[in-house]
């Protein structure tokens, strides 16, 4: 294959195959490397590409978030993460990955003033988390009724009208805050807490989660500007496993509260929305921080199969971006909840000292991600294991939103339709049982 450039005309990319030879177009994003278009590619060549796990391959085009792992670069519609997680309100960042635009104070307050509107959940929804188990997993809750609020919103069926899709991206947002809180009330026995308009999206979520009826409560500051940085650093990261699930369930015109469900059972395997939860079940391995040197040795041995949870990222070569946030959110929880007593705080600190200062860790660029900090933080906040993918997803779902409401205003949107490599029998003839 070779790339080819005509002066004032496009790239193309000369393809050949069996003899047969071809040209296809090379596109070019505003950042990033570019791309060959080869969707002509059966029908001129009589071949498919193979790409297991779409690595190399762009599904489709966006406009919300861009990543450049090499540099440590995220962005969402241009603006750099921690320039958003510093400054904006999460509210602010719904808007924008919504939108395409910051808004302005007027927008801002008609949006912040609908979201809180839909809060609430129907009453007869308080009756689906009976149903459950009180051991479930509230991961199981969280899949399961919202994939239901489509049996309570009839018109976001009908996608193909825009004030249709506008309602159900509000009501989506809006109301996974209060599933989930109600999924961590109902596995603890508690009495569900119902949204106060009085509060923002973050302070919302912790009163929902630690308020209780008999008392009171006050949201911390410290901690609510903890959760609203950890829901924005979670909000989008382009084209992951979880968010091709919504926009592969969205190709088939199906309801958006089915495509977020849909997101939400690919974000719980372990390989995706469970890395901060195996930071603290390594912790929990390593146990006391004498240990730590015999455990960084385990790591440094290939043979050994011991990993280091929280350190690396697949998409970043660098540091991640959301790491130096979460970083530096991560001490101050500790310090306003004044704990300095913890083991297993007292073991992450230590590790990630050291982590900092080997050199087998900064020639490898094996840096503290997102995931090591956001651990620490929730932890330490008192929110159990069980719900750490629930907040990822409480996050995650204003980037899924997003990227099915622009996927579907796509012009020329069709269904998604991988192809495959087969290696399986070729055609043979049945053989009845007593020839076998």
């Amino acid at each position: 294959m070779s790339v080819s450039q005509n002066e004032g005309k496009q790239s193309t990319a000369i393809i050949s195959v069996g003899g047969k030879t071809a040209e296809m177009p090379v596109l070019s994003g505003k950042l990033g490397p570019d791309v060959i278009d080869i969707r002509k590619l059966p029908a001129e060549l009589g071949v498919f590409t193979f790409d297991p796990g779409y690595g190399e391959t762009a599904s489709c085009n966006s406009k919300i978030t861009f990543i450049d792992g090499d540099k440590g670069i995220l962005l969402h519609r241009g603006y750099p993460i921690a320039q958003l997680a510093e400054n904006a309100s999460y509210e602010e960042v719904i808007y924008l990955l919504l939108n395409g635009e910051l808004p302005n104070k007027a927008q801002y307050d008609t949006f912040s003033s609908t979201l809180t509107n839909h809060t609430l959940l129907h009453e007869q929804i308080r009756n689906f988390f009976n149903g459950f188990r009180r051991d479930a997993h509230p991961m199981a809750i969280l899949c399961g009724t919202v994939g239901a609020l489509s049996a309570f919103y009839p018109d976001a069926s009908d996608i193909a009208i825009p004030e249709n899709r506008e309602l159900a991206a509000m009501r989506l947002i809006a109301k996974i805050p209060t599933i989930a809180a109600w999924a961590y009330k109902y596995t603890q026995g508690d009495a569900f807490i119902y949204p106060r308009n009085d509060l923002n999206y973050a302070e919302n979520f912790l009163s929902m989660m630690f308020a209780r009826m008999s008392e009171p409560y006050k949201v911390n500051p410290v901690l609510a500007r903890a959760m609203n940085r950890i829901l924005i650093l979670h909000a989008d990261h382009e084209q992951n496993a979880s968010t091709s699930t919504v926009r592969l369930a969205g190709s088939t015109g199906a309801n958006p509260f089915a495509c977020i469900a849909a997101g939400i059972a690919a974000l719980w395997g372990p390989a995706h929305g469970g890395a901060n939860e195996a930071v603290l079940k390594m912790l929990a391995h390593i146990g006391k921080k004498e240990n730590i040197p015999g455990f960084i040795a385990q790591v440094k041995d290939k043979n050994s199969g011991v990993k280091l949870m929280g350190f690396g990222h697949r998409v970043y070569k660098n540091f991640d971006p959301r790491a130096k946030i979460m970083q530096q959110t991560c001490h101050e929880v500790l310090n306003e909840l004044g704990i300095k007593d913890d083991p297993l705080l007292d073991l992450a600190v230590e590790l990630e000292n050291i982590a900092l200062s080997d050199d087998y860790f900064v020639q490898r660029k094996l840096y503290p991600n997102v995931d090591f900090y956001s651990g620490i933080i929730l932890k330490a906040m008192g929110i159990p294991t069980s719900m750490f993918t629930v907040l990822f997803a409480v996050a995650r779902t204003t980037g899924w939103v997003s990227q099915w409401k622009e996927m579907i205003e796509e012009p020329g949107q069709r269904i998604s339709r991988p192809r495959q490599l087969y290696l399986g029998a070729t055609e043979r003839d049945f053989v009845p049982f007593n020839k076998r």
